[in-house]
């Protein structure tokens, strides 16, 4: 069974990333350590999404969890 992913914040994480090391992405909203996963998806059909980063850099994780580009943002949080 799946539900919809809980819209954590309608914005994104802004987030400084360093190259080389992976994070994973929460999709279900559901995460206490957001935009992070901790877990907190069982049950839900939901899984995280995992980024590698290419640079030590600032990117923008999707927070609304409907960006088309997970787990980065790409503006879909201003059409909700």
């Amino acid at each position: 069974m799946s539900d919809a992913p809980i819209v954590a914040q309608k914005a994104p994480y802004p987030v400084e990333v360093t190259a080389g090391k992976s994070y994973f992405w929460c999709s279900c909203g559901k995460s206490s350590k957001q935009p992070f996963c901790d877990g907190s998806h069982k049950d839900t059909g939901h899984s995280p999404v995992k980024y590698t980063a290419e640079a030590d850099k600032k990117v923008f994780f999707c927070g609304c969890k409907a960006s088309g580009k997970s787990p980065l943002c790409d503006g879909s949080h201003s059409k909700l």
